[in-house]
């Protein structure tokens, strides 16, 4: 599989590559590439290769006129450190789009994604409008206030505030109340973390997205972790990954998660 760098950041395109190569120890890397001219030359020598991960301000302009000079068949992971151009970021064969500093679980989920949705053939339509719902959602901070969910043969409002944690299980997505009582649901954690506050959710692991407001302690766990203490406790242990440790810390602190 080969895939094109293109970033501007000498410590950013080394970080990146090291990345990828954790998770594909085979690849072939072409780059990095840090401006328009570079990028626009080598692709009309080379074509398109499997996936390009393309910094969106370069050296010489924005990697969006690569698309104007050159045919970019293949999906694109953006990267920046500004979100203003997300929205259009999206409409130009993009899968995701990473705000750096890049985590390396964002990074490999970034991979899967691409993994997933390109083993079948015909996905790139519902890539564009996928992606373009997310980061809409993000640019506008046009989230979800309430949820409806099932209580026997009724169907009742659920407001954010009243959320501990969404959690997922046996490949089934569930919240957990105030209450206590937790309610299946019919969105994936995925989807729930478009869909919510970034600055009130948080992603702790694969499986949890726990509510800031219901967080009570914050203890020193085994193998560089962290335990979550909630407002109602679960059957599980609610624990942040290794990878997430940092940007946890950072997001409790009212950084940028």
């Amino acid at each position: 599989m080969k895939i094109l760098i293109v970033e501007d950041e000498p410590l950013a395109a080394e970080r990146l590559e090291t990345l990828i190569r954790e998770y594909l120890p085979e690849v072939d890397v072409a780059g990095p590439f840090d401006s328009i001219r570079q990028t626009v030359a080598w692709l009309k020598k080379n074509g398109a290769p499997e996936l390009g991960f393309f910094d969106i301000q370069l050296a010489d302009g924005l990697s969006f006129e690569i698309f104007e000079q050159a045919d970019v068949s293949c999906p694109v992971i953006f990267t920046t450190a500004f979100d203003e151009y997300a929205l259009k970021a999206f409409k130009v064969n993009s899968i995701d789009y990473l705000l750096k500093p890049i985590g390396k679980e964002e990074l490999h989920s970034a991979l899967e994604k691409y993994e997933r949705l390109f083993s079948q053939t015909g996905n790139q339509e519902k890539i564009s409008v996928e992606a373009i719902d997310k980061i809409y959602r993000m640019m506008t901070k046009n989230y979800r206030t309430r949820f409806l969910i099932r209580v026997g043969e009724h169907l009742r409002p659920l407001d954010i505030a009243d959320v501990v944690y969404f959690y997922s299980q046996q490949r089934a997505t569930f919240v957990l109340t105030r209450e206590g009582k937790s309610y299946d649901l019919d969105f994936t954690l995925d989807q729930l973390e478009t869909e919510l506050d970034p600055k009130q959710f948080f992603r702790v692991n694969r499986g949890a997205l726990v509510s800031l407001s219901a967080i009570r302690d914050v203890l020193i766990y085994s193998g560089n972790r962290l335990r979550l203490k909630l407002e109602k406790e679960p059957d599980e242990p609610v624990l942040v990954s290794r990878e997430k440790v940092s940007l946890f810390k950072r997001w409790l602190e009212g950084g940028n998660s």
